[in-house]
């Protein structure tokens, strides 16, 4: 199955209480190896079904022929957002290996996003560990800034670098098109 297959194939979809489980293991396995299992079923469902939270899934749809573990309709990856008045907090985000580089993340990502601007939330926050270089690389190529470090921020055993996005911030507007069509300067 070639990559845009693979991006066609993955949509969003809220979280269900069936879900917990799978995300409280996708948290373990994905997120918080190396540092203890605090994100378990119940806190997750819990954030389901609060009011001020969003918890998304990512499915993808086929059994690509090299990933036996992706039969049917399967979780891909997953995100957890808190929504505020003046910022949301990214709390989680995970996608399984063999669906990573296939821009699951990303869909993710852009569903919360546009979530936090329906909202009139205009920052988005989260933290990354200061080891995962991946992550912060990508973050950044979606206008994520770096804004701190904080030391033993996960258990006491390792820094996180802060990250943030201001979503009403103007993009450059160099060689883009008004709405008569013309281009600015």
């Amino acid at each position: 199955m070639n990559d845009a297959a693979r991006k066609a194939e993955t949509h969003c979809r809220l979280a269900r209480t069936r879900d917990s489980q799978i995300l409280a293991r996708m948290s373990r396995d994905y997120i918080e190896t190396g540092l203890g299992w605090s994100w378990r079923a119940n806190r997750i469902d819990r954030f389901i079904h609060a009011p001020d939270c969003v918890v998304v899934c990512a499915e993808h749809m086929g059994t690509p022929a090299s990933e036996s573990q992706l039969q049917g309709r399967e979780i891909c990856g997953f995100a957890i957002m808190e929504f505020g008045i003046d910022k949301a907090h990214l709390n989680l985000l995970a996608v399984i290996p063999a669906m990573r580089r296939y821009g699951v993340a990303r869909t993710l990502l852009t569903w919360l996003e546009k979530s936090a601007k329906v909202a009139g939330t205009p920052q988005i926050d989260l933290e990354v560990r200061a080891t995962n270089a991946a992550a912060q690389q990508f973050y950044e190529k979606l206008g994520y800034q770096r804004c701190g470090t904080v030391p033993a921020y996960y258990n006491g055993r390792e820094a996180a670098h802060r990250f943030q996005k201001n979503l009403f911030a103007s993009p450059s507007t160099e060689g883009t098109e008004t709405d008569k069509g013309a281009k600015q300067p």
